[in-house]
C-alpha cells in the first residue's frame, strides 16, 4: 500500500510537470487611451521620418467639431525604453536597420500590449516602409484600445434593462449612464461630464429604410433631423422652434460596420441645434436586422463646448459596439 501511494504521487507529481511550456508572466499595461510612445532616435522624430508618423499616426480623425489626433504620440529615444516604461500598451518603434520592412507584435513586454516595429536601410526607405504599415499597426492598435475600454466598462456595468425591454438589446453600458427620456420607440441614455454631456440614443426603423443609395446620405440625414425634431428639444428661445438637427455645412461621412454580427452603416458627422449656436459631433449605426425585420439605431452625440471630444466619441463607441441581440 505504501508502495501504491510512492508511484500515486510521482504520477500525479510528474504529471502536474507535464503540462508543456509555462506562459511567462506579463505585466499589465500601461497608458492612456489612444496614445502611442514612439521609440526612435531623436534625428529621425525631428527630421523627414518623424513627419511621416505624425502625418499618419496623428492625422486629424473624421467627424469631429475641430482637429483631433488619431493618436496622442508620446516620442522617446531607444534608451529610455527600459524597464517598465517598455509596458506601454500601445508601442511603435522606428529604426534603421539592415532590413526594410515591418511587423506587429502583441503582448511583448505586457499584456495587452501591441508593438508595431518599422525598420528600413535609409530615410527614404523608412518613410516608405510608415506608408506602407502604418493602416495595419494602427488597426491592431485601435482593436486593442477599443477591448480595453469596454473592458473597463466591466467594473460597473448599469443594471438599467429599457433597451432590452424596449428593442430587445443589451449593452456595456457603464453604471454612470442614465436613461434621461424613453417614448414608444426612443430611448435617451447620458452621463454628465464637466462642460456637458455624452448621450446615447436609440430606436428603430422600418427593414426597408434607405432602400436607394443614390439618396442614402440625404435620407438619413432627413431621419435624423425628423428624430431630433420630435424628441430632442434645444434651448427655449422666444419664437423659434429649437431642436437637434444634422449641420448642413458638413455631409455626414458613411462607412460600411459589422456590429453585434450583422452589416451596419456607420455615420460620422456633426450634430447642431436648429436655431442656436450649439453644435457637437454625433456617430450613429444603422444596423441592419433582418430577423425582425427593423433597422436598428444607435447613435452616441457629445456636447461639450470649448473641450476635445475625441475620447469621449470613442468611448460613446466602445459601448455602441458591444450590443448584443436578443433571439428573436
Amino acid at each position: 500500500m505504501k508502495k501504491l501511494r510512492i508511484l500515486l504521487f510521482c504520477f500525479l507529481a510528474l504529471g502536474a510537470c507535464d503540462d508543456g511550456p509555462k506562459k511567462k508572466y506579463k505585466p499589465a499595461s500601461i497608458g492612456a487611451l489612444n496614445t502611442v510612445a514612439v521609440v526612435m532616435n531623436n534625428s529621425l522624430w525631428e527630421g523627414p521620418v518623424g513627419d511621416k508618423v505624425r502625418e499618419n499616426f496623428a492625422a486629424p480623425l473624421i467627424g469631429l467639431t475641430w482637429d483631433e489626433p488619431r493618436f496622442n504620440l508620446e516620442h522617446m529615444p531607444p534608451s529610455v525604453f527600459t524597464g517598465t516604461t517598455r509596458h506601454r500598451r500601445s508601442v511603435l518603434y522606428v529604426s534603421r536597420d539592415s532590413i526594410t520592412g515591418a511587423q506587429v507584435r502583441e503582448d511583448l513586454y505586457a499584456s495587452p500590449q501591441v508593438v508595431g516595429v518599422i525598420k528600413g536601410t535609409s530615410d527614404s526607405a523608412l518613410i516608405g516602409a510608415i506608408e506602407s504599415y502604418a493602416g495595419p499597426i494602427m488597426d491592431s492598435i485601435r482593436k486593442m484600445e477599443m477591448e480595453e475600454a469596454q473592458e473597463r466598462f466591466l467594473r460597473s456595468l448599469s443594471k438599467e434593462t429599457i433597451l432590452e425591454e424596449k428593442f430587445g438589446i443589451s449593452l456595456r453600458l457603464p453604471s454612470i449612464y442614465k436613461v434621461g427620456k424613453q417614448e414608444d420607440n426612443f430611448v435617451w441614455i447620458d452621463r454628465e461630464i464637466q462642460k456637458g454631456s455624452m448621450n446615447l440614443i436609440a430606436y428603430e426603423l422600418p427593414g426597408d429604410s434607405f432602400d436607394a443609395d443614390s439618396t442614402f446620405v440625404r435620407d438619413i440625414v432627413r431621419v435624423r433631423d425628423s428624430i431630433g425634431k420630435r424628441y430632442i428639444p434645444g434651448p427655449d428661445v422666444p419664437g423659434k422652434i429649437t431642436y437637434m438637427g444634422t449641420e448642413k455645412a458638413f455631409a455626414p461621412s458613411v462607412f460600411p460596420a459589422e456590429i453585434g454580427g450583422y452589416n451596419a452603416a456607420e455615420v460620422r458627422g456633426i450634430w447642431e441645434i436648429v436655431n442656436y449656436p450649439m453644435a457637437g459631433p454625433f456617430l450613429t449605426y444603422i444596423i441592419n436586422d433582418p430577423a425582425n425585420n427593423r433597422k436598428m439605431v444607435l447613435e452616441g452625440f457629445t456636447f461639450a463646448p470649448a473641450t476635445n471630444k475625441r475620447d469621449y466619441m470613442f468611448e460613446l463607441e466602445a459601448i455602441m459596439r458591444t450590443v448584443k441581440f436578443q433571439d428573436p
